[in-house]
């Protein structure tokens, strides 16, 4: 009977193909839409944490910096895909000297750890080559992928969801769903097609493209025995360095002089 109730509560969600920025098919069983409904809830829930252990960085250097790179990436985003200028894209800056992170869920809602820059000493080039690898995984459609795979994962909540036509526990569902996405690793295609729209998001910006090299060799150093954070979730073939020296040489001719964009007025998340 349990099974039967999976299988059904899998089947109702099940909504077909679409097609990546890259033109590559994907299966789903919950809707961008959806996504960005769970990720909306999650993104709160996270926030609120943060806000009360007072971990949200509010100085002003951190935030015009960060504002100001993530903003000219929004820009060029918004320009690649105008659906998502009714996204609310926010950045949340969490003070962990110790978690080498970022990411950017369904909708255009981000966070950056605090350790990733000062641990690796990033430059501001190498910051816009991470935000435009999360925000290139959000505008893929990635979030929607991985909390098809969470669902699945704890398909007896969904099940159960579905069968009681509870729509509160419905939606607690999918937002733990949306939250544990973020935990999953991606998969390498996906990664492929976050390299790929994330260096060019970050060229069009005006940021050099060959940073996305340099930030991954730093990312290599500070493993050293154990894996950062960061790669757990973004598995990186010994190839990678390689293919994203490859991907800048091409994406330099898209903005030769690196103009910058203008910053798009993104949120500063510093209070729940």
């Amino acid at each position: 009977m349990q099974k039967l109730l999976i299988t059904a509560a899998i089947t109702s969600l099940m909504i077909g193909c679409s097609t990546s920025p890259t033109g590559r098919s994907q299966l789903m069983l919950v809707s961008p839409q959806s996504a960005i409904a769970s990720s909306e809830t999650a993104y709160l829930s996270t926030v609120t944490e943060l806000d009360s252990n007072k971990q949200l960085i509010t100085d002003s250097a951190w935030v015009k910096r960060i504002q100001t790179i993530t903003g000219r990436l929004v820009t060029e985003a918004v320009a690649m895909h105008p659906e998502t200028k009714d996204w609310k894209w926010s950045v949340a800056i969490i003070n962990d000297a110790n978690t080498l992170n970022a990411w950017c869920m369904a909708g255009g809602r981000m966070a950056i750890y605090s350790g990733i820059v000062t641990q690796l000493d990033l430059t501001d080039d190498e910051i816009a080559q991470i935000m435009g690898h999360e925000i290139s995984h959000a505008l893929a459609n990635h979030t929607a992928e991985r909390m098809s795979r969470a669902m699945v994962m704890s398909a007896g909540l969904s099940a159960a969801a579905a069968v009681t036509e509870n729509n509160q526990t419905a939606l607690s569902g999918a937002a733990l769903a949306a939250k544990f996405a973020l935990e999953l690793p991606n998969s390498r295609t996906a990664e492929s097609e976050a390299d790929r729209i994330g260096i060019e998001l970050a060229t069009r910006a005006g940021y050099k493209p060959e940073a996305a090299v340099s930030l991954w060799q730093k990312m290599q150093k500070a493993g050293g025995g154990s894996q950062p954070e960061f790669m757990s979730t973004h598995p990186s073939p010994s190839n990678r360095a390689k293919t994203l020296g490859e991907l800048g040489a091409k994406m330099i001719k898209l903005n030769p002089t690196l103009k910058p964009a203008a910053v798009y007025p993104i949120e500063i998340v510093t209070k729940a």
